[in-house]
C-alpha cells in the first residue's frame, strides 16, 4: 500500500474513534442527567447516590454509593449505611429500613433496601473510614416521586444523628423538631453511640422511677451464711469394749437412745478366764502371801475397778456374772450386743455419747477460708427455732480440704444442757467478716448481663453512660467496686432495667 494511502486510512480510523468516544460521553453524561445523580461534596469525600428504580417503590430497591476523594480517586473500604425510616403516625409505630452493602468495585457500594410501604421514607447515609473521617448525608426519598433529594450534608462532626429525648425512636441527620412531640433534637455523639449512653430528661425521669446516688466508701462487713449440722463432740463419745472373751449375760443399755448416768450398770459378762483369775485372786488373799498383789493387779488391767474388786473380796467367792458400769453420763447411740451374744476382746460393744456439749460442722469453699479464721464470732440459727440466734465462736477450720467439693470443715461448739440441740439437726452459720473501707454501690444500681456487670453513671445534663465494673463481695444491700468507678460518681440506682433497654436500642446489642 502507498504512502498517501495509508496516510488517509489511519486519518480516517482515527475520526471513527474520535465520534465513537464523543458518543459515549455524551450518553453517559445524559444518563447521569436524567436520573439526577451528582457527586455531593461531604467533608473529605464526594459522594453520589441514586435509587433503583428511581421511583422507589414499596418492596425491594437498590441503592447504589459512590465515593471519591477531594482528588477524585474511588475511596474503597470505607463503612457504608444507609437507613430509611418512615416516623410514627397515630397507632402505627414508627418502620425502619436498614441497607446492606457491599463494594461491587473500588469506590462503588451497592445494597439493597426493602420499604414495607409506600409513603415518605426519610433516608440517613453514614459514611466512615476512621474515626475522623465520617459523614452523614440525609434525603428525602418518597415512593411517590423520582429520586432522592438531599437534605443535608454536614461537615465531618462528632455528631452521630439527632433524637428526641421522649421518642429515642425519632432520629435525624440534622438539628430540628421531633415530629411527634415538637421537643429540639438532642446531638448523640458517635462517642455516646459507641458507648451506649442515652439521654434522660428529668420529666422521663420521674415516669419510669429513676434514682440517683454517689459511690462511696464505707466500712464492709460480710457476711458468710454456711448450712451445717449438729453433731456430736468427738472428745465426749466413749466406747465400751473389754480385754477378755465372753458371752453377755444381763443387758441394761438395751436400746439405742437411752440415757445412762456414771456408775449405772450396763450389763454383765461371763468369761472363764476371767473368773479363773477371781479365783486365782481370792486364794492368794487367803493365803496372804505375796501373789495378792500381782493378782489384783491382774483385774485392775483387764479393766475392772477397785470398787469391782473390793465387792468381789465381800462376797468371797468368784463370780460367773460380773457387772460392767457406765463410765460416763451420756447416751447410748451404737449397740452392738444382745442377751447372750458372744465377744471377743476389742470388740465395741456400746458407744455412749455425752451430749451435755456439742459440735455444729459446717463446709465453706475455698474461696470464703481466707475471710475465716479461729476465734471469730458466729451465729447459729436452728431450723426448728429459726427465730433465735445462739452466741458462738468459731473452734476449728480443718487444715485441708475436701477432694470432691473443695472445701473445708469447720465447727463451732456449744453447750447442751437442756438437750434441745440434737445430733442431726440442721442449723445455719452466720460468720462477719471485717473487710475495712471499701468502694460499694447500692445492689440495685448494678446490672448483670452475662458475664459482664453494668452500672449507669450520670455525666449531668440528662445524660447516663453504661460503665463496666469489676465487682467483688456483695451483702444484701450493697456491692463491692473493684474497678471502673471512683469514689464521689453520681450513679443511677434505680430503674437501671429501663435504662439499659433503652441503651441496647440505641447502641445494639452487640454492645452488652
Amino acid at each position: 500500500m502507498s504512502l498517501p494511502k495509508t496516510l488517509s486510512y489511519i486519518s480516517f480510523t482515527l475520526m471513527l474513534a474520535a465520534a465513537g468516544a464523543a458518543f459515549y460521553w455524551k450518553k453517559t453524561t445524559d444518563l447521569a442527567d436524567a436520573d439526577g445523580v451528582d457527586f455531593i461534596q461531604a467533608g473529605p469525600f464526594q459522594i453520589a447516590v441514586s435509587v433503583d428504580p428511581l421511583k422507589p417503590r414499596a418492596g425491594k430497591n437498590q441503592i447504589r454509593i459512590e465515593i471519591r476523594d477531594a482528588k477524585d480517586i474511588p475511596v474503597s473500604g470505607a463503612d457504608v449505611r444507609a437507613v430509611a425510616e418512615m416516623p410514627a403516625m397515630g397507632a402505627m409505630p414508627a418502620m425502619r429500613a436498614v441497607a446492606d452493602f457491599h463494594e461491587s468495585s473500588p469506590g462503588i457500594f451497592t445494597g439493597e433496601i426493602e420499604l414495607a410501604m409506600v409513603g415518605s421514607w426519610p433516608l440517613v447515609v453514614d459514611v466512615s473510614t476512621g474515626h475522623d473521617r465520617h459523614v452523614d448525608l440525609a434525603f428525602d426519598m418518597s415512593t411517590n416521586r423520582k429520586g432522592l433529594r438531599l437534605k443535608s450534608a454536614p461537615q465531618p462532626s462528632d455528631t452521630a444523628y439527632y433524637t428526641c429525648a421522649m421518642h429515642p425512636s425519632v432520629r435525624g441527620a440534622a438539628p430540628g423538631n421531633c415530629p411527634i412531640c415538637g421537643m429540639d433534637l438532642q446531638p448523640v455523639s458517635h462517642d455516646e453511640l459507641q458507648s451506649g449512653s442515652i439521654m434522660v430528661d428529668s420529666s422521663r425521669r420521674q415516669s419510669i422511677g429513676i434514682k440517683t446516688g454517689t459511690v462511696e466508701r464505707q466500712a464492709f462487713t460480710l457476711p458468710i451464711h454456711l448450712h451445717g449440722q449438729v453433731t456430736y463432740d468427738e472428745t465426749r463419745l466413749r466406747d465400751i469394749s473389754l480385754r477378755f472373751d465372753g458371752w453377755i449375760g444381763d443387758l441394761d443399755a438395751d436400746f439405742e437412745g437411752k440415757q445412762v448416768k456414771r456408775g449405772e450398770l450396763l450389763f454383765t459378762v461371763y468369761s472363764p478366764e476371767l473368773l479363773a483369775v477371781q479365783d486365782e485372786y481370792l486364794r492368794a488373799r487367803r493365803r496372804g502371801d505375796a501373789l495378792e498383789q500381782a493378782a489384783r493387779r491382774r483385774l485392775l488391767l483387764w479393766g475392772l475397778s477397785e470398787e469391782q474388786i473390793d465387792w468381789l473380796v465381800e462376797q468371797q467367792k468368784a463370780q460367773d456374772y460380773i457387772p460392767i458400769f457406765s463410765p460416763v453420763s451420756g447416751v447410748v447411740i451404737q449397740k452392738n450386743i444382745v442377751p447372750g451374744s458372744a465377744f471377743e476382746k476389742g470388740d465395741n460393744l456400746l458407744r455412749i455419747a455425752d451430749l451435755s456439749q456439742v459440735w455444729i460442722e459446717a463446709h465453706a469453699y475455698e474461696d470464703q477460708l481466707p475471710l475465716l479464721h479461729k476465734g471469730m464470732p458466729a451465729k447459729v440459727r436452728l431450723t426448728n427455732v429459726y427465730h433465735e440466734e445462739i452466741s458462738a465462736t468459731l473452734t476449728q477450720i480443718d487444715p485441708f480440704l475436701n477432694h470432691s467439693n473443695r472445701s473445708a470443715r469447720l465447727r463451732v461448739t456449744l453447750p447442751n444442757t437442756d438437750g434441745e440441740l440434737r445430733p442431726g439437726l440442721f442449723a445455719d452459720i452466720i460468720l462477719s467478716a471485717e473487710l475495712g473501707n471499701l468502694l460499694v454501690v447500692p445492689r440495685d444500681a448494678v446490672l448483670i448481663s452475662g458475664k459482664k456487670r453494668i452500672v449507669f453513671r450520670d455525666l449531668g445534663q440528662g445524660r447516663l453512660e453504661p460503665v463496666q465494673v469489676r465487682t467483688g463481695y456483695g451483702d444484701s444491700d450493697r456491692i463491692v467496686i473493684r474497678s471502673g468507678l471512683q469514689a464521689g460518681d453520681k450513679i443511677i440506682t434505680s430503674g437501671v432495667f429501663l435504662i439499659a433497654a433503652e441503651s441496647r436500642l440505641k447502641s445494639g446489642a452487640q454492645q452488652w
